[in-house]
């Protein structure tokens, strides 16, 4: 009797476990089809505030959409998730973004954030080293998916064999502030 009871409990163990595992498997499921859905929404308001961005996501290695949430006074600070997507062999990789800034700034926004990739060894830098760089400041405004701002108003900036388009979705930001961006890998959702 005492071997059959050892057995059972061991049996309900495993199950215990197997069910865990299979729960957090359909809950990471679950986040990467929110990150691919809020991407594709993305993306469509890029198109929509720029309709030449479209061929450009089309014709490039690949891309990366991040929407990330942020304020600051003075001191700032935001941070989101997005993916980044090969567009040769259809591989999302999903990602985390962080941005801190020091300036005289003030003010708060969810903003989406567009990188196009000019070149596959860009695409692999970003995607298997990340990317850490500075910014300056601009004066942002938006709201329902318009933007209007300064230099970011849908415009493009070039970093690291990349183009690099803002919108601001919601809020509202003003100032000038060294900023500091890093974005890497999210273990969570890879």
């Amino acid at each position: 009797m005492k071997l059959f009871i050892k057995l059972l409990s061991g049996v309900l163990m495993l199950s215990l476990a197997a069910g865990s595992a299979l729960a957090a498997e359909a809950d990471k499921a679950k986040k990467q089809a929110e990150v691919r859905k809020t991407t594709q929404e993305t993306l469509q308001r890029f198109y929509k505030a720029n309709p030449a961005l479209q061929g450009e996501v089309k014709r490039a290695p690949g891309y990366a959409v991040f929407t990330t949430y942020g304020a600051s006074f003075i001191i700032g600070g935001a941070g989101g998730s997005g993916l980044a997507h090969n567009n040769k062999s259809g591989h999302n990789t999903y990602m985390n973004m962080a941005q801190a800034s020091l300036g005289a700034q003030i003010g708060a926004a969810q903003t989406e954030t567009l990188i196009v990739f000019k070149s596959a060894k860009a695409m692999s830098e970003f995607v298997n080293k990340g990317w850490e760089f500075g910014g300056g400041g601009a004066i942002e405004a938006g709201a329902g998916g318009k933007t209007v701002g300064v230099p970011q108003a849908g415009g493009e900036n070039v970093i690291a064999d990349a183009l690099y388009y803002t919108l601001t979705k919601n809020g509202l930001t003003a100032g000038g502030a060294v900023a500091g961006t890093r974005f890497w890998k999210s273990d969570e959702l890879n």
